[in-house]
C-alpha cells in the first residue's frame, strides 16, 4: 500500500487506529507531527469546548487504553507520551481539522493535509479489503471460541487429575485438601475408613450433605460419639464392615478418591490422594459398597 510519510520517515497510517467503530488519532502522536508539546493541543480543545464535540474528540477509557496500548506495542518509537500518567485523548478526522484551524501554522496546515490524505487514504484501503478483513475477523473469532473451548477442556482436565502427596508433618495442607475434596459433594458422601474416629467427625461436621461412614466393626468411635454428633448434626449413618483395607471418599456415587492412609493417621507419614478414574475399578468399587451399605 502507498504510504503517507512524513518528517522523521513517520507514516502517517501507523499512527491511526480504530476505536468506538471510528479512526483515530492520539493526541501525543498528533503533537509529535505539529512539532509542539501534546498539552498544547489538549489546552486547544479546553479552550475550546464547542469545537470539539465527542464525535470529534474523547478521552479514552481505561479499558480502551489497554487495548489501544496492545495495538501499538511495536511502534514505540513513534511520537510521545507512550507512557504517561493521565488518559490519552484521541481525535477523528474532523476533529484533527478543526485543531488545525485553532493551532494556525504553516507546518500545521501541511501537515494536516497529510493526515486528511491519510484517513482517506485508509478508509478506502479497508473498504477495498474488507472481504480480506471478514475473512480474518471470523477467523479470529473462531480461533477464540475454540481457544475457550480448550481452556475449559483443559480446566475440567486439571480438576479431575488429582494426585498429590503430604509429608510428615503437613497436617494441615493434608486436613485442608481432604476438607476442600469432601466439599465437592452436592448430595451425598461415602466415607471408608477402618479406623475412623472422632477427628472424622471434626472434619464432616460442617459439610452439609447426607454422609455415611464405612469403618471395622471395633470401631474407634464410640456410640456416645456417634449419638452427640447425630443430636446436632443429623447427617451421618454408620455402616460396620472388616473387608476394607484402603481408605476411599465417594462424591456423589460417581467419583472417587483414594486416600494413603486412615484419617486419624494424617501428618506422622507420608501419603498420598488420587482420584480412581479407570471406569471398571470405579463400576466394582461402587458394587461393593452399594451391597454393604444395602
Amino acid at each position: 500500500m502507498n504510504e503517507i510519510i512524513v518528517k522523521d520517515d513517520i507514516i502517517i497510517e501507523d499512527l491511526i487506529y480504530e476505536i468506538r467503530g471510528k479512526q483515530v488519532m492520539l493526541d501525543s502522536d498528533l503533537a509529535n507531527l505539529y512539532d509542539v508539546e501534546t498539552k498544547r493541543i489538549n489546552e486547544a480543545v479546553k479552550n475550546n469546548p464547542d469545537k470539539f464535540p465527542e464525535r470529534f474528540s474523547w478521552i479514552l477509557t481505561e479499558e480502551e487504553w489497554i487495548f489501544l496500548r496492545s495495538k501499538i506495542s511495536t511502534l514505540e518509537n513513534h511520537g510521545k507520551g507512550r507512557h504517561r500518567k493521565y488518559l490519552p485523548r484521541v481525535f477523528t478526522e474532523q476533529g484533527v481539522a478543526m485543531l488545525a484551524t485553532i493551532l494556525k501554522s504553516r507546518v500545521a496546515s501541511s501537515i494536516s493535509i497529510a493526515i486528511m490524505d491519510a484517513f482517506v487514504f485508509m478508509r478506502h484501503y479497508l473498504n477495498e479489503n474488507k472481504d480480506i478483513y471478514l475473512t480474518l475477523n471470523n477467523i479470529n473469532n473462531k480461533l477464540t471460541i475454540h481457544d475457550d473451548k480448550l481452556k475449559l477442556l483443559f480446566s475440567k482436565f486439571e480438576e479431575n487429575k488429582i494426585n498429590e502427596i503430604y509429608f510428615s508433618g503437613q497436617i494441615y495442607d493434608a486436613f485442608s485438601k481432604i476438607k476442600d475434596i469432601l466439599k465437592e459433594a452436592k448430595k451425598d458422601i461415602i466415607i471408608i475408613d477402618a479406623y475412623a474416629d472422632k477427628v472424622v467427625l471434626d472434619i464432616i461436621k460442617d459439610i452439609k450433605v447426607n454422609i455415611t461412614l464405612i469403618v471395622k466393626t471395633k470401631t474407634l468411635l464410640t456410640s456416645l460419639d456417634i449419638n452427640r454428633y447425630n443430636s446436632q448434626y443429623n447427617n451421618l449413618t454408620i455402616k460396620y464392615n472388616d473387608s476394607f483395607h484402603d481408605r476411599y471418599f465417594i462424591l456423589d456415587n460417581n467419583k472417587i478418591y483414594h486416600c494413603g492412609t486412615s484419617i486419624n493417621r494424617i501428618g506422622s507419614k507420608t501419603f498420598s490422594i488420587n482420584i480412581i478414574e479407570d471406569k471398571p475399578v470405579k463400576e466394582l468399587l461402587l458394587k461393593e459398597v452399594k451391597r454393604i451399605i444395602g
